[in-house]
């Protein structure tokens, strides 16, 4: 069965992604229950908003130590906006604040301005954007990504973007106004999205299917 359970972290509307997943197959559980989270077949960690406010409401509900126990034995977990950043060592978000440690890096502002100063960038960055591979990105691998080609459109919503400690971790990025941002990172069984997959259409669909079957 492609069980599945939702975090409900308190931060985010979970009618978006319970709907998509169940769309796809998906056997849909929301949940704030660690011992449920323990027992998860996959686990999906949405959320909107601060970092901080995320952080918080997980742990009011010890729900970071069932998400850290999760991963240790390999469950599944996929991160989706801001829970793809608070799978992270840190944010620099209204102060510097510690994340679940999942994936070595932190988090940092999408810069408003250029390299070179030359020009303003808007931010937050909202829109679709495509996605491109970077070189050392193998078509083989097994994550939710693997089918998805170069070039696809998916939508972003945020202010913050991620940089893992290990380039080999990016799984994906997006050109934004002549700014790399990683779009999507993995380690072992876990996977963090900067967009929403379940509102970038058909596509986005096809990536929450294959976490769900595969």
């Amino acid at each position: 069965m492609n069980s599945v359970t939702v975090v409900d972290s308190g931060v985010v509307n979970l009618r978006n992604i319970t709907r998509a997943l169940e769309h796809v197959g998906g056997h849909v559980r929301i949940d704030k229950d660690p011992a449920t989270v323990l027992k998860a077949d996959r686990i999906v960690l949405p959320g909107v908003g601060a970092f901080a406010s995320g952080m918080a409401e997980l742990r009011s509900h010890h729900l970071d130590s069932a998400l850290k126990e999760a991963a240790l034995a390999g469950t599944p977990i996929l991160g989706i906006c801001l829970g793809m950043q608070l799978l992270l060592d840190w944010s620099e978000e209204d102060g510097r604040h510690s994340g679940l440690g999942l994936i070595p890096g932190g988090v940092v502002p999408v810069p408003s301005q250029a390299v070179d100063g030359s020009r303003a960038r808007k931010v937050p960055h909202i829109g679709w954007n495509a996605l491109r591979f970077p070189p050392h990105r193998s078509h083989g691998d097994r994550t939710c990504l693997a089918q998805t080609r170069q070039g696809e459109y998916f939508y972003f919503v945020h202010s913050y973007m991620v940089i893992p400690e290990d380039p080999a971790a990016v799984l994906a990025q997006s050109e934004y106004e002549g700014l790399a941002l990683n779009a999507a990172i993995a380690l072992g069984s876990i996977i963090g999205l900067q967009f929403h997959p379940e509102r970038s259409g058909p596509e986005g669909l096809k990536i929450l299917e294959r976490f769900v079957r595969n």
